[in-house]
């Protein structure tokens, strides 16, 4: 990600957004995506914010690198001790470097046109046999919401293909609604997908 007004609203909000709860489908998912790799596994938390996610990868044995183009996220991420580096989606230019990666609603602010090629870029850093996770927001189109942050909208369809196109295979799809960071509830996927 890459847009000033998303990075600009979620470093004026980076204790609140600390503050959200994980609601029991993301915290399920993690479970199941962790249970999926080799102890000891390296994983890459794209779109870390805050290291919460990243902290409980790493507290369960994982080797984990974050990475967020939000200034106050890569130092709240670093305070807990997570290896977090500041950068976006363009950033990731490994390859075969990961077991897993986890993208948790990260993604969905990379503009459509975009998506595609950033998709392709974390295929390529993961190992043959590798796990990729993506929270995303369903809907059609891209906008922004009431804190100014740019959003794109998918259909489970639409990140099926995606991903199939690349080789990978759709191994758990979860659907629910949940609040955000703006106070508003809306739908969202949570999609695994592995090589």
């Amino acid at each position: 990600m890459s847009d000033q007004g998303t990075i600009d609203a979620y470093d004026a909000r980076a204790a609140s957004y600390a503050a959200l709860d994980i609601n029991e489908a993301q915290t399920e998912s993690l479970r199941a995506f962790l249970a999926s790799l080799p102890a000891g596994g390296t994983i890459l938390d794209l779109g870390c914010g805050p290291g919460l996610q990243a902290k409980a990868m790493q507290d369960a044995g994982f080797a984990v690198t974050g990475l967020d183009a939000t200034p106050a996220f890569v130092t709240a991420a670093r305070s807990v001790g997570i290896d977090a580096r500041h950068g976006t989606f363009d950033d990731v230019t490994e390859t075969e470097a990961y077991d897993g990666i986890w993208a948790s609603f990260s993604l969905l602010h990379a503009p459509r046109a975009d998506f595609p090629r950033h998709l392709t870029a974390l295929a390529k850093a993961l190992r043959p046999g590798g796990y990729l996770y993506l929270g995303m927001k369903l809907g059609a189109g891209e906008g922004r919401d009431a804190l100014g942050r740019f959003y794109s909208y998918y259909s489970e369809a639409e990140l099926r293909t995606a991903l199939e196109g690349l080789g990978l295979t759709v191994s758990d799809v979860t659907t629910g609604t949940g609040a955000g960071l703006a106070g508003t509830t809306d739908p969202f996927i949570l999609i695994t997908a592995h090589g």
